[in-house]
């Protein structure tokens, strides 16, 4: 009775505040949910994904160490001549 009696007092501003925040706080609830089942189990596709980044990655990494090593031996002949 108490409750109806505050619901009756409350501006409709005050009201339609009260219903966003209601709303907002589902939503973040749905979200909360969707974002539990991600975590809960990884997509194959973004698994896919990320083994084919990683092996990009590797040889990127790969490819500039060469460059640093040959770079680096070019100098050290350079300096021994």
């Amino acid at each position: 009775r108490d409750v109806e009696d505050e619901e009756a007092s409350l501006l409709p501003l005050e009201r339609e505040v009260l219903d966003e925040y209601a709303r907002l706080a589902g939503n973040l609830d749905d979200l909360s949910a969707i974002l539990a089942d991600l975590a809960a189990e990884p997509s194959v596709g973004i698994l896919d994904a990320l083994r084919g980044l990683e092996r990009k990655t590797a040889t990127v990494f790969t490819l500039l160490k060469a460059s640093v090593y040959s770079i680096v031996l070019q100098q050290e002949i350079a300096d021994g001549e």
